[in-house]
């Protein structure tokens, strides 16, 4: 009997505690719904961030001779392309080293611009320009530039202007005009 005695007083004693640690608010609780809580948080942060990371960067495009446009003197692009004013940056690589990049847009002005991302003061620190709304922003020193002087100021801290033509509701842009603009890409010259 003493036995079956000790279990009950023990099931007593645990059934005390248990009800006292509810009521002093001291039992223990699971932790899984905080840190499924604490996950979801997370989560949220860093979409957030990655979403406003993504708005200012305009996309990539690496020029190359497998696209539909493209000749073997020039490229083109279709002009209905540009009508969000979007800045759309574009890479050519130049005999297997150099890669020229370059940027076109449509201005607020409705004209299509075209511009090395790149330009005589900032260019060594190849970081080349971000558009905020109007504006080509240097992404060295800050600067910023209207889309209607782009193509148009050149030197300075100006986005470099590279030639561009309409041809048939496209914009052309010629291969060795995209080669003239390697100086501001050999970085092997940074001083």
């Amino acid at each position: 009997m003493s036995k079956r005695k000790t279990e009950n007083n023990k099931n007593i004693s645990d059934t005390s505690a248990a009800k006292k640690a509810i009521v002093l608010g001291t039992e223990k609780k699971s932790r899984r719904p905080l840190i499924l809580l604490g996950s979801v948080l997370v989560l949220v942060i860093v979409g957030g961030l990655y979403f406003i990371g993504q708005k200012g960067k305009a996309e990539t495009i690496v020029a190359s001779s497998f696209e539909s446009g493209v000749s073997t003197t020039s490229f083109s692009y279709p002009a209905d392309l540009f009508e969000d004013g979007k800045a759309r940056h574009y890479r050519y690589k130049i005999d297997g080293s150099d890669t020229v990049q370059y940027f076109i847009l449509k201005s607020s002005d409705g004209i299509i611009r075209a511009a090395f991302d790149a330009c005589d003061v900032c260019w060594r620190a190849g970081k080349g320009y971000q558009q905020s709304g109007d504006f080509m922003v240097c992404r060295n020193c800050g600067r910023q530039f209207a889309s209607v002087l782009v193509n148009e100021v050149k030197g300075g801290c100006n986005p470099a202007p590279l030639k561009r033509r309409m041809e048939d509701g496209k914009v052309v842009i010629e291969i060795k005009e995209i080669i003239e603009g390697r100086q501001y890409f050999d970085f092997s010259k940074r001083g």
